[in-house]
């Protein structure tokens, strides 16, 4: 029997043992639903927090469910370990590491290099190896091709390499890693074949299969990038619609009651998560090797990375006209989360609009019932309780996430000024309530 054909019979007869490396907000809800599924799962991470807490039982994600992680570990279908040697247990192993960009708005592949290089050390014939981690159309044959066939493997034969893109929604309530569709895309078509059968096997949504990694790769990026692009488009009408004193919250609603031909997005105080303000640039990196330029989407990523001074400045304005300066005002911060009823806050707008809140010698307090803590400038800092003593000492109050657990009446009452920029009132007349 060929090693495909082994192999795809492992999938669905579950007794494939699969490996997961990268044990964060993708990896580790991908883990926990391929355990779910019936398959035993190996995690790999390189932080030794992520290690033990996995292997106490203890969950640190809010789209898993604690029970059904300590349940899988108690059963024996759930480990983690920061043993690489260990990928030589695995018949399939999912590469689920963060891809961030430097300074330079250029993509930083450590995290898929070393893992590749990790996989290819520890690897046996007949390992399926699919790359979820978001990137740029080409790298799952430039970097993890190369790596594995360095080691003497022959894609398609012996091993089997396909690319499929996580669409993890933090926070989502209706789409999870189970039911969300995945697209799956390997180097030949056995390798797609191969992928295709444990993804059907663990999740719900449907799997589409696409031609090659690299369109899989592509489509990620122009999923985020419709996104971006759009939020930008809305980010441009709120400073806009602000001058002509309209209210773009409306307006978009107003536009959205056309049946066909417009889907609605919000402004915001700027973009954050892991994907979003990062995977565009992937795209926009990978274009310069073809000489063209993507003048539209660089443009966009240069509003949403504007939109954190746009918010201060709007706070120095209303302070004006309070015959205040934002120096030495006291500043209270509604959320650090990137968006609403999550506790993550990577690559949050929040954080360049507390920097800036500092090179203005404001006074400032964070307040968010899902973070206790957050780095900033590579230094903690403490959130705080929101109480009515705190609204009310407050100069100005930002409303930078709508955390359902606001106490939004009391803040109304009780702010001495508000800047929302969330649409949380939505039909509030306050001289003192103001929306971006």
């Amino acid at each position: 029997m060929k090693m495909h054909t082994q192999l795809i019979e492992k999938f669905n007869n579950k007794t494939a043992t699969i490996g997961v490396l990268g044990l964060g907000y993708v990896g580790l809800p991908l883990a926990v639903e391929k355990a779910k599924a019936g398959y035993k799962v190996i995690g790999f991470d390189v932080q030794q927090e992520k290690v033990d807490k996995v292997n106490a039982g203890e969950n640190y994600i809010g789209d898993v469910i604690p029970e059904d992680l300590t349940k899988l570990v108690n059963d024996g279908m759930l480990s983690a370990t920061n043993d690489f040697a260990k990928i030589c247990e695995a018949d399939a192993v999912a590469i689920c590491v963060p891809t961030p960009i430097d300074i330079y708005k250029q993509p930083n592949m450590k995290y898929v290099e070393s893992s590749a290089k990790s996989i290819a050390e520890h690897i046996t014939e007949g390992t399926l190896v699919v790359l979820e981690s978001t990137t740029y159309p080409g790298t799952t044959e430039e970097i993890i091709k190369t790596a594995i066939e360095e080691k003497g493997f022959k894609v398609g034969e012996n091993v089997f390499i396909a690319y499929s893109p996580e669409r993890v929604d933090p926070g989502n309530k209706q789409f999870k890693t189970k039911n969300t569709p995945k697209v799956v895309g390997g180097i030949t078509e056995k390798c797609t074949a191969v992928a295709a059968t444990m993804y059907r096997n663990v999740l719900e949504g449907d799997i589409h299969e696409v031609s090659s990694p690299s369109v899989a790769e592509m489509e990620k990026l122009l999923e985020n990038t419709f996104r971006n692009i759009n939020i930008a488009l809305a980010n441009e009408m709120a400073m806009l619609c602000e001058k002509m004193n309209i209210d773009v919250w409306e307006v978009v609603d107003a536009a959205a009651t056309k049946p066909y031909g417009f889907m609605p997005f919000y402004p915001g105080p700027g973009l954050g998560g892991h994907c979003i303000p990062i995977d565009p640039w992937y795209l926009t990196y990978k274009a310069r090797e073809y000489n063209i330029h993507t003048k539209l989407i660089q443009t966009a990523g240069e509003i949403n990375d504007s939109m954190p001074e746009y918010v201060v400045s709007r706070m120095m304005q209303l302070l004006n006209k309070s015959k205040k300066a934002l120096a030495g005002s006291k500043v209270l911060v509604l959320g650090v989360a990137y968006k609403k009823d999550i506790d993550d806050y990577r690559e949050s707008p929040i954080l360049p609009i507390l920097n800036l809140l500092t090179e203005a010698d404001a006074e400032w307090e964070v307040v968010d019932p899902y973070i206790g803590q957050f780095k900033l400038n590579k230094e903690m800092v403490e959130t705080v309780e929101m109480t009515e003593d705190k609204i009310q000492e407050a100069d100005i109050v930002l409303i930078a996430t709508n955390h359902s657990d606001f106490d939004y009446e009391l803040i109304l009452n009780k702010s001495n000024l508000i800047l929302d920029t969330r649409n949380s009132y939505a039909k509030a007349e306050d001289n003192k309530y103001n929306k971006l």
